[in-house]
């Protein structure tokens, strides 16, 4: 890794005072950027210029900046989270960009994720989902014993916990064409339908969270495979289909 430098940088940042107003890109100077700091440390630099100048500091999102959250959703250069693969935007580091680059910073673009203010975005859609069926009826809590004596196929389990890595960004929203949200979907639909105690709720969960996805306006897929791409924590394209085939046996019984 090349010793950090600074570096000169144009910006180009989506403003918009709320959801009802239009909004438009505005461009800002930004000099002495680190490239060892990270993407949203910059925008922190770039704030307290705002600030000094007496201007309004631009609105984003972020939590933990630890790449666990998700809340740090920003689509950069054209690329949700911008040019890194497997990474949050909290992850991004500034040495992914040279001196006198102009960067493109704009929110999610989805019917079904609203702008608030600036970069932020109402990801709510993805709450109103994850509660039409995205838990389960069985008590784990405190019960490990009882749990473990459950036997669970490893290769399930594996696949499990890795549909269950997702950590609801929407940039799989934000990548696709269509603006689906089945890769979400899939996910949480993926990690109960593997486990047995996910299967009580079985029918119901995969029809009321289909249901709700399209009653929230997100499109269908169409198999490009952006979502998967661009999605931080790897999440696979078999769990649409398993969503699928779920939604298939649910829809017959």
């Amino acid at each position: 890794m090349s010793a950090a430098k600074n570096i000169n940088i144009s910006l180009q940042i989506w403003r918009q005072k709320n959801s009802k107003e239009k909004g438009k890109m505005e461009t800002y100077k930004l000099n002495d950027v680190s490239t060892a700091s990270s993407f949203l440390e910059m925008l922190d630099q770039l704030n307290e210029q705002l600030v000094n100048e007496r201007k309004e500091p631009i609105a984003f999102d972020h939590d933990c900046r630890e790449g666990i959250c998700g809340m740090c959703s920003l689509y950069i250069n054209g690329r949700a989270h911008g040019p890194d693969t497997g990474i949050t935007t909290c992850q991004l580091h500034m040495r992914m960009f040279n001196d006198g680059d102009t960067i493109v910073v704009e929110p999610w673009r989805s019917v079904a994720f609203p702008v608030i203010k600036d970069l932020i975005v109402d990801r709510t859609a993805f709450d109103r989902i994850q509660q039409a069926g995205g838990f389960v009826s069985v008590n784990t809590s405190g019960n490990t014993i009882d749990a473990n004596t459950i036997p669970v196929p490893k290769d399930d389990a594996d696949k499990a916990f890795e549909a269950a890595a997702c950590i609801g960004c929407g940039a799989c929203v934000a990548t696709c064409k269509n603006g689906s949200a089945m890769l979400f979907v899939g996910a949480k639909v993926s990690q109960y339908a593997l486990l047995p105690q996910g299967k009580v709720e079985a029918t119901n969960r995969v029809l009321n969270m289909v249901r709700q996805m399209d009653e929230e306006g997100f499109g269908n897929c169409t198999n490009t495979g952006a979502c998967e791409i661009e999605c931080p924590k790897g999440i696979s394209l078999e769990n649409i289909a398993r969503m699928n085939r779920e939604y298939l046996s649910a829809s017959l019984k």
